[in-house]
């Protein structure tokens, strides 16, 4: 069983869809039992880091997802909150990935929030096997986890960042996987397969 956490973010039937069409029905649940004994745990999201850190809290989700065992993957603000600390609002975060977010300092022509498709490079990890260097994946953020000893996967915007993530059974995207297209059905199935 696949399940994806169901909390006060956006995004989360986009992911849904996606896992669909790799022919798999998730179940979409914040009972943090059934969480627990999924096989596969997805953490997707939008929205904003201090009120979804609150809701988590408020909910014991915080504690339950730090201590999943199994494969989890988070998306986009999923992955966020699994870094130590945000400076949207200012809140510490899960702390599974030992690196800060940080929002992006704007400079000419470049603009904030980053929407759009951007290449992917430096890959590491079974997550991104089979995706070839500079593949284009599909972001929408203005907060970002700088380069770090977790990263997987690279991209550039305004600087080099982290575009994936991974610590033990912990994955991480920055980028929507269910958003990019064939690349993001790669990622995708190897996250289910793990």
């Amino acid at each position: 069983m696949v399940a994806v956490i169901k909390y006060n973010a956006g995004n989360i039937y986009s992911v849904v869809h996606a896992l669909r069409r790799e022919d798999v029905e998730p179940l979409v649940t914040d009972d943090k039992q059934l969480v627990s004994k999924a096989d596969k745990v997805i953490f997707p999201g939008v929205g904003e880091a201090s009120t979804t850190m609150d809701y988590l809290r408020k909910n014991g989700l915080d504690t339950l997802i730090k201590g999943l065992r199994q494969p989890v993957l988070g998306i986009c603000l999923g992955m966020q909150l699994m870094c130590r600390h945000s400076e949207e609002g200012n809140v510490d975060c899960l702390g599974i990935f030992d690196t800060p977010i940080k929002r992006f300092t704007p400079v000419e022509r470049e603009k904030i929030p980053h929407m759009g498709w951007n290449q992917l490079y430096d890959l590491k990890s079974g997550l991104m096997k089979g995706v070839k260097e500079d593949s284009f994946v599909y972001f929408v953020h203005s907060f970002y986890a700088p380069l770090c000893k977790e990263t997987i996967a690279k991209t550039d915007y305004i600087e080099p960042f982290s575009a994936s993530l991974n610590k033990e059974n912990f994955y991480a995207t920055q980028f929507h996987p269910e958003k990019s297209g064939d690349v993001g059905s790669i990622i995708l199935k190897n996250f289910l397969d793990l």
